[in-house]
């Protein structure tokens, strides 16, 4: 009896300590669970969840959703430059389609997953060729997304050719890409071809208002300017130049904008656009070099924004066609990693011929 009673001791100081080891995970779990409560980036946050928020390409988008409410949406092939909306449209169409369980009827494939030849003819084809059950009025086919369709290889694509055709009935595919050009042909005639173009200034304007409200931030109209400048059409880059400048600082100004993405300020150009047209080769090279190491510009930044300014300045065409030539060649060697050193030197020299040139014309 007395080992009965020490056993059942050590079975309830067994307990005892189970008890207390669990309340310390679920300690432990809280204060995990609070920790890793971080901020949502915005690009996510402020994603568009029906065809109605997506910012521009209404012709587009009202054709797209007319296709979806009447049960006729073909294969899609949506391209154009990142940030235009592309992969936003595809999954505010999947939301109309299935509602709030839209990623079970879904398959999503990305440049970060493996699309070899074996996905297409496992993954892919094992998705397509199960039948989806639908309980509602119209039947449901699922759908298929391949985001950053042309970094797949040209076996894959061959082979998804087949696997588009066969899987027709109950299955549909988008397929998002940058360059339609690397796409192959017996692909992008299957699919119904869209094209998103860089999103327009007023677009842009119009969302980034909708986030500062949001967000309740202080941005000046001059920062709200140069966040669409700097955007060039890409809603994302925007949206992530928005949140990075609001981190560094609580006023969202064009300097700050600037400062935060490391571009050369309007003023910095004039500047160093002065200097390129009066200055002599020596003086030039010496202020332009100390500004670039100074600010911290990068010379590939500093050409592309000369070569817009060069575009306000008066000139005579033929002087002008000339220098934005030569100012193309410098970025094309800039993109191949030649020596900053010596392409600020050719940076200079072309400026030295056109302002020959203009003295010559003026003559």
């Amino acid at each position: 009896m007395a080992e009965v009673v020490s056993l059942m001791d050590i079975d309830e100081d067994d307990n005892h300590q189970k008890q207390n080891n669990s309340q310390k995970l679920n300690k432990g779990k809280g204060l995990v669970t609070a920790a890793d409560t971080k901020p949502t980036p915005w690009v996510e946050k402020y994603r568009p969840q029906s065809l109605a928020d997506v910012a521009a390409h209404r012709d587009i988008l009202d054709t797209i959703d007319r296709l979806t409410s009447e049960n006729r949406l073909p294969h899609l092939l949506l391209y154009g430059p990142p940030g235009t909306g592309k992969t936003s449209t595809i999954l505010a169409v999947a939301r109309k389609l299935y509602g709030s369980q839209y990623r079970n009827m879904i398959l999503e494939l990305n440049a970060s997953d493996d699309r070899g030849i074996d996905v297409v003819r496992q993954q892919i084809q094992d998705f397509a060729s199960t039948q989806s059950f639908s309980f509602g009025a119209k039947s449901s086919v699922k759908l298929i997304l391949l985001d950053e369709a042309d970094a797949m290889t040209k076996d894959a694509q061959f082979a998804l050719r087949r696997v588009i055709e066969k899987y027709t009935k109950n299955t549909r595919f988008a397929l998002i890409c940058n360059h339609v050009n690397k796409i192959i042909p017996a692909l992008q005639s299957r699919c119904t071809r869209f094209r998103f173009a860089p999103l327009d200034p007023i677009h842009v304007t119009e969302r980034l208002k909708h986030v500062i409200q949001a967000e309740r931030l202080d941005v000046p109209d001059s920062g709200l300017a140069a966040l669409v400048r700097l955007s060039n059409g890409d809603m994302r880059k925007a949206l992530n130049i928005l949140q990075s400048t609001h981190m560094a600082s609580q006023k969202i100004t064009e300097e700050a904008v600037y400062l935060c993405t490391g571009n050369p300020l309007p003023k910095d150009i004039e500047q160093i656009s002065y200097w390129l047209l009066n200055e002599s080769f020596a003086e030039s090279f010496k202020r332009v070099s100390e500004t670039k190491t100074r600010k911290g510009f990068a010379l590939i930044d500093i050409v592309r924004e000369v070569t817009m300014f060069v575009f306000k300045i008066k000139m005579p065409s033929d002087v002008r066609v000339q220098l934005i030539n030569d100012l193309a060649d410098i970025e094309y060697r800039l993109s191949f990693g030649c020596s900053d050193k010596l392409q600020l030197g050719s940076l200079i020299a072309i400026f030295a011929n056109a302002r020959s040139a203009l003295v010559a014309a003026v003559k």
